[in-house]
């Protein structure tokens, strides 16, 4: 194992290292994003409604899918404000926190304080091997156990290596079933990640809508009840509007971006969290400081930063200290990397699409060839 030539910085000094000013909160400022990000969205729907008026077939399919991808990058950007909410970075307030998270992530169909919950755990343990509860990879010894010997399986073993296979098919499910997989199911979280509940393979109910579910503590059912609220709120209104205007339209004004927004989340986390390079820790060697700086940051050029509110650019330093606002997250960066050096892992260079596929290809295959306690170049990890 190549050992790193600098001793990892501690996280009172990287504290000490970023300007005070970085850690204020302003509810004036984010709420300006908010309302920035709702017009985007306003101003799109309504260019919508002119788009069955242009006499050309052809045309109008480009303006549609042009509209869906463009109101996919502004609802990502209304998901990481509300993100925001979730850690606190949004504003001093609590309430105004809460409140605006539930009322953004409501209107994304996405379960607020059920995400909260559980992202909450993620970052409490990011890159913990059992804890973690982000595409958490199997040891050998997990892999093998799970793996069932069924003749989908030895087609699956026959064709995997095949670049339609990893790239397309395998890619194209993480990606537009992912999230709805982890909500639903709660796929790709560490073994031990449900407090009291020793193996997630054997829990039941692990949907993140339901208030009895496996996933929470006692006391917390109450807030489930709330999130369940605002979606049913927000169907009601896609109901009625399927109702007076066609379900078509439905599709293409709402689900399409809706899953445009999770290909992002779904994309954006998982390479955060994934590199052949970077390890997730066992028990015996996380720690909370080591964890967070096996993050990675990437970037995703204009779209990333303006639309996307650059959570892409700059995740480290967010996974270190989560209560900084993202419009702060930039300078807070810059303050740590000289302490950081080659603790800091980043592929700005690299395009962030051609990134997913290369990732995502590399690290399928490494999961199911590794062996356990595996440690990487550079790295002191139980397995990657």
């Amino acid at each position: 194992m190549v050992s790193l030539k600098t001793e990892q910085p501690t996280l009172g000094a990287l504290r000490d290292a970023i300007p005070d000013h970085c850690f204020e909160r302003s509810a004036t400022r984010s709420l300006l994003y908010v309302a920035r990000d709702v017009l985007y969205a306003g101003v799109l729907i309504y260019a919508a409604s002119y788009i069955d008026s242009i006499p050309t077939g052809s045309l109008r399919i480009v303006a549609w899918t042009l509209y869906t991808f463009l109101q996919g990058c502004v609802g990502t950007g209304l998901w990481i404000l509300a993100h925001e909410c979730g850690h606190g970075a949004f504003s001093p307030s609590t309430r105004l926190n809460n409140f605006v998270g539930w009322a953004l992530h409501s209107a994304l169909m996405v379960p607020y304080y059920s995400w909260k919950i559980t992202h909450a755990r993620h970052h409490r343990y990011t890159g913990h091997l059992t804890r973690d509860t982000a595409f958490v990879p199997y040891t050998e010894s997990e892999f093998m156990e799970n793996r069932k010997l069924s003749v989908l399986d030895q087609v699956h073993e026959l064709i995997e290596e095949t670049p339609l296979a990893t790239s397309v098919a395998h890619l194209l499910g993480h990606q537009l079933f992912g999230w709805q997989m982890y909500m639903f199911q709660y796929v790709s979280a560490g073994k031990e990640s449900i407090p009291g509940v020793d193996d997630v393979a054997k829990a039941r109910n692990l949907s993140h809508y339901a208030p009895n579910g496996t996933l929470w503590v006692p006391g917390q059912g109450l807030l489930i009840f709330l999130t369940d609220m605002g979606l049913l709120m927000t169907a009601s209104v896609w109901g009625y509007v399927g109702w007076q205007f066609g379900w078509q339209k439905v599709v293409l004004l709402y689900v399409i971006p809706y899953f445009w927004v999770h290909h992002w989340l779904v994309a954006i986390t998982y390479l955060h969290h994934t590199h052949p390079s970077v390890p997730h820790f066992s028990p015996e060697k996380w720690s909370f400081t080591s964890g967070a700086l096996c993050t990675i940051d990437r970037s995703f050029g204009f779209i990333g930063r303006h639309f996307m509110h650059e959570i892409i650019d700059y995740h480290v330093v967010h996974h270190l200290f989560p209560r900084i606002p993202f419009y702060h997250a930039q300078e807070a960066t810059e303050a740590i990397q000289p302490l950081l050096q080659e603790h800091y892992h980043e592929t700005k260079d690299e395009s962030f699409l051609k990134s997913l596929v290369d990732t995502f290809h590399r690290c399928c295959h490494a999961n199911s060839n590794r062996s356990d306690g595996f440690d990487f170049p550079g790295s002191d990890s139980g397995a990657s």
